[in-house]
């Protein structure tokens, strides 16, 4: 049976790779981007499971989960995280996910999940999902304002500059200066980090 796991960092994807290459009928193959992700699907897919890292480039959020899943041709697809809150994997479950798999998993655990999702089942880790989460302000929300937190909005839609001083009504200079604050206050690289972020916090 064929996988495909693709993740942008080193280290999580050659574990992965490592715990379910003990296993005779699996043939691994891994990659570090979406797009590379979506290229060997088209190439040599599509395959019985693909494993993406939420969080890596070209994912945009939960549309990376859609164009792999339409490029998969119904195979299954999951989603790997370190740092998605529930809402998300929720979200990626609804969205049809064949399953969530946080990375703290042990080798037997993402072993088991994988064979799970293979015979068509979808998985979930249980303690994950029905975790009691706190009715509280999110805390990367404290660290902005509410001018800051509609721009991130904004960000998170793929809006332009343009689109969002039209949509706030501010001017196009004024959102310029709100981004570069954002990024500060996120520690994001540019304006796509900073969505990133947001998204992968499940702020938005």
């Amino acid at each position: 049976m064929k996988i495909l796991i693709a993740d942008d960092h080193d280290l999580v994807r050659d574990t992965v790779v490592a715990f379910l290459d003990r296993e005779a009928d699996l043939e691994l193959s891994s990659c570090e981007s979406l797009g590379a992700a979506l290229a060997m699907i088209e190439e040599a897919g599509p395959f019985d499971l693909v494993l993406l890292d939420y969080s890596m480039p070209e994912m945009n959020g939960l549309e990376g989960l859609e164009r792999a899943m339409a490029a998969n041709g119904g195979m299954p697809v999951a989603i790997m995280s370190g740092t998605a809150p529930r809402a998300v994997a929720q979200d990626a479950l609804d969205q049809g996910a064949a399953g969530f798999l946080p990375k703290t998993m042990g080798a037997k655990s993402l072993v088991n999940a994988v064979r799970f999702m293979m015979a068509g089942e979808i998985y979930a880790p249980v303690k994950f999902m029905t975790e009691v989460v706190e009715e509280e302000e999110h805390e990367l929300a404290k660290k902005l304002t509410e001018r800051e937190l509609e721009v991130l909005q904004g960000l998170c839609q793929g809006l332009s500059n343009k689109e969002i001083a039209r949509d706030t009504g501010l001017q196009e200079v004024t959102i310029k200066l709100h981004v570069k604050t954002l990024c500060r206050k996120l520690d994001a690289k540019n304006r796509t980090q900073a969505a990133v972020t947001a998204k992968d916090a499940g702020l938005f």
